[in-house]
């Protein structure tokens, strides 16, 4: 059982010309556009403006503290949910996972009707007070940090609960016969065996937060608080200097680097991670704790999951931003007005047409490049396996940027087919990480009993092999149709008039000004994206797709 290779026949040579030909011209050639085009001397060189030293900075600051608090939030969270006797777990790790299902956003939207100036808290505070100044100001660097860190804890925690699965329960044991309290055996045993995956994990989220764009755009923006991302985009979109395509290409050629350098050094630690270890531990019992600890993450999964939906709620039935909620203040029509709205229901088709066209593309590339790369030994695999992961550490922006350069000479700039592209290039990875795993745990007993009876290797794993990976397919694409549909950093770059998709709809209502339209849409595909996601995790239970618990 585990990973094997097969002897080379012709179809997989064929299958692998021609994976990694789909591979270059979707991964290679945008990246060389953006090199060519932005690491020219003359462009680097406006990389020194107080502009953009200002934007790194912010950048620097926001992503950092950010990955930071998120990293050691969600490795408390492992800690006290995984190994613990807490009660209520399995409630738990769905209630911290919500956010991450939710697009940060969304999330934003949710958050400024909690926390924004019109927003329930600080009206009840102002009426209550008489002040004007309300009393939590979600706008800058404060709450781009706090909304970044809500929405990526959840890698860190599952990366550290999978991390806890490798730490031998015998010296756990050992640790505590020895007298050692619980403090002491997490500080002496545990860390030292999860210490790779919260350095990996960290850096996933200082690159993922370095990208992110809705957050800073809704956060950031409106006080003229620039990030390297927002900074991109104010020179396409806004034309705020002399040469935007060439500045952008300078800025996306420095993230593309830091990209790529997070994504071998995250290769690197992951290499050092071990799980499933032998002997797992027992579950610390918190004692007379136990239901303080209970009641405390149950306050916090409240405030973190539950809450901000129920705000995108109240604010897409109010009539109006900052009313007293009553219930003759309650209305559905915004929500009406908001879903039949003809931008929204153009915005819905491309971005539904995208989304399915990505889920597909994705689903072939990617479970032929898991398969190949897992059955099969050959020099090109490992271009192959590294073409198909690099874009998932490359900001959005990177994406569209190096996309803009390859459509304009193709003549594809301004259609959907760009944003198509750019969205298999950004996705592929989730279909081949999906993937990947089911075909290693495919018995290669199975194959070979296939070939005994006449079947050549090929029609061996076609006929054993890809049927029982089929249900890892249908989530990886699952995965990618629900990121896509609802997927703002690339579209915001690559839209022309006709080809909004429904992330950027929702992202222009709330930058003119249409909070109710805007928040009725936020609530509208952040609720359609958790039920997908459910449907999906039921369809699949069972299948051995997302493995055992």
């Amino acid at each position: 059982m585990g990973e094997s290779y097969q002897p080379e026949p012709g179809g997989f040579r064929a299958a692998r010309y021609l994976v990694l030909a789909v591979l270059l011209g979707l991964v290679a050639v945008p990246v060389l556009a953006l090199l060519w085009r932005g690491a020219r001397p003359e462009l680097l060189a406006g990389l020194n403006s107080p502009q953009v030293r200002e934007a790194t900075v912010n950048s620097l600051v926001t992503s950092g503290i950010s990955a930071l608090v998120a990293t050691a939030f969600g490795a408390g969270l492992a800690l006290l949910i995984e190994r613990t006797d807490v009660p209520a777990r399995n409630f738990f790790r769905a209630a911290f996972f919500l956010p991450f299902l939710i697009p940060p956003f969304i999330g934003a939207i949710g958050w400024l009707a909690v926390f924004g100036p019109v927003g329930y808290v600080n009206v009840l505070y102002n009426n209550a007070t008489g002040s004007s100044e309300g009393l939590v100001n979600l706008y800058g660097p404060g709450g781009i940090i706090a909304l970044l860190a809500l929405h990526a804890y959840p890698i860190t925690y599952l990366m550290t609960a999978a991390a806890l699965r490798g730490v031998p329960g015998s010296l756990e044991e050992a640790a505590r016969a020895s007298g050692a309290g619980r403090l002491r055996m997490v500080r002496d045993v545990t860390l030292p065996y999860i210490y790779p995956a919260l350095l990996a994990g960290f850096i996933l989220l200082f690159v993922s937060n370095l990208s992110d764009f809705g957050i800073p755009a809704l956060l950031g923006l409106p006080v003229q608080y620039q990030v390297l991302p927002t900074l991109i985009y104010s020179y396409l979109v806004g034309g705020t200097t002399e040469n935007p395509l060439g500045a952008a290409s300078a800025l996306g050629t420095v993230l593309l680097a830091v990209g790529a350098a997070a994504f071998l050094l995250q290769r690197h630690l992951f290499r050092r991670v071990s799980s499933d270890a032998e002997g797992r531990a027992q579950p610390v019992a918190l004692g007379r704790s136990r239901y303080p600890v209970t009641a405390m993450l149950g306050a916090v999964a409240f405030l973190f999951a539950v809450a901000p939906v129920l705000a995108l709620l109240v604010g897409a039935l109010l009539r109006a931003p900052g009313v007293p909620l009553t219930p003759e203040n309650l209305t559905l029509a915004n929500i009406e007005r908001a879903v039949l709205a003809p931008a929204t229901v153009r915005g819905f088709v491309n971005s539904f047409v995208l989304a399915t066209g990505a889920a597909l593309l994705c689903g072939v590339i990617g479970a032929l490049v898991a398969t190949l790369v897992v059955r099969t030994r050959n020099r090109l695999n490992g271009s192959i396996d590294t073409l198909a992961l690099i874009p998932q550490a490359l900001p959005g922006t990177v994406v569209a940027v190096a996309w803009i350069l390859t459509g304009i000479p193709l003549g594809i700039y301004n259609t959907r087919s760009i944003i198509l592209f750019a969205y298999v290039m950004a996705f592929v990875a989730l279909v081949v990480q999906a993937v990947r795993g089911s075909v290693a745990g495919v018995p290669v007993v199975l194959e070979e009993a296939a070939q005994l009876s006449g079947a050549s290797p090929l029609r061996a794993l076609r006929d054993v092999t890809l049927p029982l990976a089929a249900p890892a397919v249908v989530v990886g694409s699952g995965l990618v149709f629900f990121t896509a549909i609802r997927e703002l950093t690339v579209s915001a770059l690559l839209v022309a008039p006709g080809t909004e998709t429904l992330g950027v709809v929702i992202f222009n209502l709330h930058q003119a000004g249409a909070f109710n339209a805007s928040t009725a849409l936020a609530l509208v595909v952040a609720l359609g994206g958790l039920l997908g996601v459910g449907a999906m995790a039921l369809a699949t239970r069972g299948r051995g797709v997302y493995g055992a618990d």
